[in-house]
């Protein structure tokens, strides 16, 4: 995946926003422009159909399916010229399955950033229909800006990130999201927040205190002098006290914060998507789906 050393400026060249032109996409749409302009970035908008249209078709009714597609990839390209005016832009169709074609386009078209909107499928539901989402930002060789359908609509012209939130356990995974959050934050000269939660279960009662010390100096040292200047930096320690998930603390901290960003570091799949997570058993998924701002998420 691309890198970027803590001290640098992200450099956002191509932007892919993927949609299904369903209201959860269309709500991410003015990130992706607001963005677009801020980096003078072009934007190629894609939209996957799915193949199962076409499936168990009859051979006479094969030159029918391809006139359908022909049409539907001009339906498409109408809208998403539409929805891009304004900026550099590219419409892009591929038929199949949605990760299988965005991981092409994403290779294809040298994309720095992906921008989607979410259902927020969770619990039961995720486990019947599957995450599409999670697969996406945990195999997606370049961050992923997911939108969720807690996140209040905005117009372009009302998008900043004044208060971005960064959550780290120290893992490889969040590290590697330090220096988007840094550049982001240095970006807008933003107040950056970084966050760490402590199972209180692995300390004693009177180490607690020491520990949270211990956890700010850490937290401290990995901003460089050099971020100071250009954006503000607090450090924050939770304690999980009675057992609860790590995702409910980001959240509320998010909350309490009136964070218009979280940045998440993620563990890239080699199997089940349910099986990893840099925090616990689902925690980036479910702070996609309920969070009442943008989640940032960068591939370890």
């Amino acid at each position: 995946m691309k890198t970027l050393e803590a001290g640098k400026r992200i450099a956002l060249n191509n932007i892919l926003f993927a949609t299904d032109f369903s209201p959860h996409s269309n709500s991410a749409l003015p990130y992706a422009l607001a963005i677009a302009r801020h980096y003078g970035a072009k934007v190629y908008g894609a939209h996957v159909a799915s193949p199962e249209d076409y499936l168990f078709t009859a051979p006479d009714l094969w030159p029918v399916q391809v006139r359908e597609q022909e049409q539907l990839q001009r339906e498409v390209a109408t809208r998403l010229e539409e929805q891009l005016r304004g900026v550099p832009h590219e419409a892009l169709f591929g038929t199949g399955d949605v990760w299988n074609v965005l991981f092409r386009l994403i290779g294809e078209h040298d994309i720095d950033l992906l921008v989607m909107g979410t259902h927020g499928r969770t619990g039961a539901r995720k486990l019947l229909m599957g995450s599409i989402a999670e697969k996406i930002f945990r195999q997606a060789s370049c961050p992923v800006l997911s939108v969720g359908p807690n996140v209040c609509c905005k117009a372009e012209g009302e998008i900043r990130f004044h208060h971005i939130l960064l959550a780290t356990d120290f893992g490889e995974e969040s590290l590697a999201s330090l220096p988007f959050a840094l550049s982001l934050a240095e970006e807008e000269q933003a107040q950056l927040s970084l966050l760490h939660v402590i199972d209180e279960r692995t300390s004693g009662v009177f180490e607690l205190e020491a520990v949270k010390m211990s956890t700010m100096r850490r937290l401290r040292k990995l901003v460089p002098s050099a971020a100071e200047p250009w954006c503000k930096v607090e450090c924050l320690v939770k304690f999980n006290h009675h057992l609860t998930p790590p995702a409910e603390l980001i959240l509320e901290t998010a909350g309490q914060q009136r964070a218009d960003l979280i940045v998440l570091g993620v563990r890239p799949t080699h199997g089940s998507v349910t099986k990893v997570t840099h925090l616990a058993h689902t925690t980036a998924q479910h702070i996609v789906a309920h969070a009442t701002c943008p989640v940032l998420t960068v591939r370890g």
